[in-house]
């Protein structure tokens, strides 16, 4: 029995083993298998492409991420640790009570959690002044990484005998010769440890990047985060995989490079020791040297013509960027927010001085009865007469006499149908939001995980207005989500393409500016199944994305030039077919390809959404009662 078991104990160990690295690495292959998908749906398979990885290195977004993560990682770390391997020679030259008490003190941040040190710097930053840029992300980095470098350090020290050092004195030595000569060589795998710790803590870091990141300055991890949180796109995936690749290929490289004997390694002619040497210092001198001019430029860069831009993810071309830069000489500095309510907090705190964003409906109403939106004066906007009259009168809702805003996009909420999968469960098209309430499609609906868009659609299906702050009509909303629960497959948001895609759901609430997408996707993949969109009858939201300019901006002629040239029809035009959602510029529409202009999912008649509303700002009393209301019933 013993061999048996001795087999079946190896068995098992290796079976664990397997499964362990299964589960690390299938993650990383599907991810690598998707970067050469055509398709940028996750659910099905295009034809092999390389486009992906064009896209990665052409876009600025992504090199600058990765120049900014590169340079911010290598510079703090060098930083940290001459400042950590100098901390630590004195510390370890204290008495037994200070060094305890230094040493407690240096772990107070490696204990603390990484969202309070982030704030905790911002905040620091803000009253002394400091603009949120490169320089405070720089700041923050070094600040985080000295801990782990005296960590690394102070184990190398207590090996080292300090008696040695004062011999190399009493032979002659100065303080720093003998420093380099003795002490040094014995703690630099110290030093060189605490320097890796450093890097990779810094290239890892995304909590306090954000938090001391300002506008225009994007690190991987910030830019990946804010790619998940919109729905991360295939240039990602390229992305993840290049640097996959890279680090696989240095292990393997440090790992397995053919050692040859001490004794060959003698007879080997080649350069000599002094030789060696000397071309390590030429080579580190030319990294410290590259490294400090970059940063240089960095902190000395400045335009005396910039814009900075605030907007969302994926909204806008950035060839477009580029021309407004050549044709105007004004340099923009573009920043991108996730939601309104994470953008509405940075323009109120004012700590980083946006000159133009672009929010939602909603949020514009709350922005300027607070005070936090500067007039636009339309003289220095006159392509604003190729914006469509019934857009600025929608827009009057929430902008009463069109003083603050110019609508960008516009769309609707509707029902997205996947027809095939309707007629096998003998349900027919929906017509109305109501229709989301048949017993029929247990299972296979999917909803919006968004407080106003749930609490929207069942409002407007009791024939309640979207906007109503009533306790009474909004529990009855409340009792019909809870009573639809059971019949939804999930609370979703980018998910509903791809779910919609793979035909996993009848049904799915969606936003009409994902319908172009979905419509080109499911043609390139020559899908057997029909997808429809429906307006319902009883109305929905109409949505509109606009322009508007902060109280403080500091260049709000550059503002309201670049909003002049996004009205520009061309211009339009060319956003139009780079974001797909639905232009309300007139001009650029007429513009478009006749197949564009006729959809009428995308450009959905107008007259037809009298029962349509806009979001307003209810007040902070309601919007509370609205989030109340939807964690019971997400919790139940």
């Amino acid at each position: 029995m013993k061999p048996l078991q001795k087999k079946l104990k190896k068995f098992f160990e290796n079976f664990y083993l397997v499964l362990v690295l299964v589960f690390l690495y299938a993650p990383i292959a599907v991810m690598m298998v998707l970067s050469f998908n055509s398709s940028k749906s996750r659910s099905h398979w295009g034809d092999f492409t390389l486009r992906w990885y064009g896209q990665m290195f052409e876009s600025t977004a992504i090199m600058d991420a990765l120049y900014n993560t590169l340079l911010i990682a290598l510079l703090s770390a060098l930083i940290a640790t001459v400042l950590g391997t100098a901390a630590a020679i004195g510390i370890s030259s204290m008495k037994k009570l200070p060094k305890s008490i230094c040493m407690g003190i240096n772990n107070i941040p490696m204990l603390n959690s990484d969202i309070v040190t982030g704030i905790s710097l911002m905040l620091m930053f803000i009253a002394f002044g400091i603009s949120l840029g490169f320089k405070t992300i720089l700041l923050a980095h070094i600040s985080f990484n000295v801990p782990y470098v005296i960590l690394s350090v102070m184990p190398k020290l207590k090996q080292t005998s300090r008696y040695t050092y004062e011999a190399a004195m009493d032979l002659g030595a100065g303080p720093a010769e003998a420093f380099f000569r003795v002490v040094f060589p014995d703690i630099l795998p110290g030093v060189l440890s605490g320097f890796l710790m450093a890097f990779t803590m810094s290239l890892d870091d995304f909590i306090i990047t954000h938090f001391t990141r300002g506008a225009g300055i994007n690190t991987l991890s910030t830019l990946i985060y804010s790619e998940v949180r919109r729905g991360i796109q295939p240039t990602m995936y390229a992305l993840s995989t290049v640097i996959f690749v890279t680090v696989l290929a240095l292990l393997l490289i440090t790992n397995f490079s053919p050692s040859r004997p001490a004794a060959a390694q003698a007879k080997k002619a080649g350069p000599g020791p002094a030789f060696q040497k000397g071309l390590l210092v030429f080579v580190s001198f030319a990294v410290v040297a590259g490294i400090s001019y970059t940063s240089f430029l960095k902190f000395s860069s400045s335009h005396s013509n910039e814009l900075y831009v605030y907007n969302w993810g994926e909204y806008i071309d950035e060839d477009v960027i580029r021309q407004f830069e050549e044709e105007t000489g004004i340099h923009v500095v573009y920043d991108l927010f996730e939601t309104n309510e994470e953008m509405y907090p940075v323009i109120e705190a004012g700590a980083i001085q946006y000159d133009v964003v672009c929010p939602s409906d909603y949020m514009i109403q709350r922005m300027a009865e607070n005070g936090l939106l500067a007039e636009i004066s339309w003289d220095n906007v006159p392509n604003v007469s190729n914006i469509d009259p019934t857009y600025m009168e929608w827009s009057e809702a929430f902008d009463p006499g069109n003083l603050y805003s110019v609508p960008y996009c516009w769309g609707t909420v509707g029902i997205l149908c996947n027809a095939e999968r309707l007629e096998e469960l003998g349900v027919p098209i929906p017509t109305k939001w109501a229709d989301l309430w048949d017993p029929r499609l247990s299972g296979e609906i999917l909803m919006q995980d968004s407080v106003r868009d749930a609490f929207m659609v069942a409002l407007k299906s009791l024939g309640y207005s979207l906007n109503s702050v009533d306790p009474a009509e909004l529990n009855e909303a409340k009792d019909l989500l809870l009573a639809q629960k059971p019949l939804v497959q999930a609370y979703v948001v980018d998910q509903v393409r791809d779910k919609m895609l793979n035909g996993e759901a009848a049904v799915g609430v969606i936003y009409s500016g994902e319908l172009l997408y979905l419509q080109e996707e499911a043609e390139a993949l020559n899908l057997d199944y029909h997808l429809q969109y429906v307006l319902p009858e009883e109305g929905t939201n109409l949505w509109i994305d606009s322009w508007v300019i902060p109280w403080n901006a500091r260049n709000k002629e550059n503002a309201e030039a670049w909003i002049n040239f996004l009205c520009r029809p061309d211009i339009a035009k060319k956003n139009f077919e780079y974001i797909t959602y639905a232009t309300p510029n007139k001009a650029a529409f007429e513009l478009l390809d006749p197949e564009y202009q006729n959809n009428r999912d995308v450009f959905p008649d107008t007259n037809g959404l009298d029962n349509s509303e806009v979001y307003r700002y209810l007040g902070a009393e309601a919007d509370d009662l609205y989030n109340t209301l939807w964690k019971e019933v997400k919790s139940r």
